[in-house]
């Protein structure tokens, strides 16, 4: 590699790393003064996971950087499409390749399934806790998935940025490290996923919790728990949640939500699908127009 392209590459990086702030990477800001503007040699190498030594030496120039090194540097400055093309061309390394991942549908026997649970919430979450397909009764308890953008369609996603979630699980603070923690699994099978880059980029910006969370590198397996709700409409529901892999597509997941049956919740959760029955659908069916009532 030409001393003048690794020279080249080096200036890239620096410019790179002083357009990045912490809280854009996932990283905590101490509130001292920071000596440059953007991110440090130090914290490009942790995210990097090289040494500082090293990540030092490719700024200045010094040595050439392998193709494991160039896709841990795309991955920690964020580079886009274009820019992570350029950092190869300057190291005279080839790009490579992304494998196709076909869009993720749910089969027509499984939303059969959901629309037989009528009182019981459930939906199917896919790659990035995507929300591909929901029951009636789901929409009842969260809010109408169909009056959203595919893209707003992400638990995840609504978890941190939805005042409505926010104010519906009693225990927020569980429910979103747990939204965190599964996309932290999903960046370890495929840490180059730009869809991925693009959802933490944004929930890195608008959510500091998020930040403080993803940097903490949480993961989590976890498929059963307890779910508490305060409902606007029912008040409060404490709910199971099971979750199950989908034998089809182990990419997809079913989430059912269930009340004992009897209790306050069960009764609540009977209230709240009948008063819906008319006013929502399940995923695939047209949003219908008009609020739902309301508790005098």
């Amino acid at each position: 590699m030409p001393e003048m392209r690794r020279s080249e590459l080096g200036a890239f990086l620096k410019a790179r790393r002083a357009d990045l702030r912490p809280a854009m990477v996932g990283l905590s800001e101490d509130g001292t003064p920071r000596r440059v503007p953007g991110l440090r040699r130090d914290e490009v190498a942790r995210l990097a996971s090289v040494s500082v030594d090293y990540y030092t030496r490719l700024e200045q120039g010094r040595l050439p950087a392998s193709a494991t090194v160039l896709g841990s540097l795309s991955r920690a400055l964020r580079l886009d499409e274009a820019q992570r093309a350029y950092l190869y061309d300057l190291a005279g390394k080839p790009m490579p390749s992304r494998p196709h991942r076909p869009e993720q549908r749910v089969r027509p026997a499984m939303q059969r399934l959901l629309d037989r649970l009528d009182q019981a919430p459930a939906m199917v979450l896919g790659r990035y806790n995507d929300i591909l397909a929901w029951n009636a009764a789901a929409a009842a308890l969260y809010e109408d998935f169909a009056r959203l953008t595919p893209a707003e369609r992400n638990y995840t996603r609504l978890v941190f940025l939805s005042p409505t979630f926010q104010a519906l699980h009693v225990d927020w603070e569980d429910a979103a490290r747990v939204g965190a923690a599964t996309l932290r699994m999903e960046a370890a099978r495929d840490p180059d996923d730009p869809r991925l880059a693009d959802l933490v980029d944004e929930l890195s910006r608008r959510s500091a919790e998020f930040r403080q969370w993803w940097s903490g590198w949480v993961v989590s397996t976890a498929s059963y728990g307890t779910k508490r709700f305060r409902h606007p409409l029912v008040g409060p529901l404490t709910l199971d949640c099971d979750t199950w892999a989908n034998p089809d597509d182990p990419e997809q997941r079913l989430v059912v939500l269930t009340a004992e049956a009897g209790s306050p919740s069960d009764e609540a959760l009977r209230i709240l699908t009948s008063w819906n029955a008319e006013l929502i659908t399940p995923s695939g069916g047209r949003p219908r127009p008009g609020p739902a009532p309301r508790l005098r």
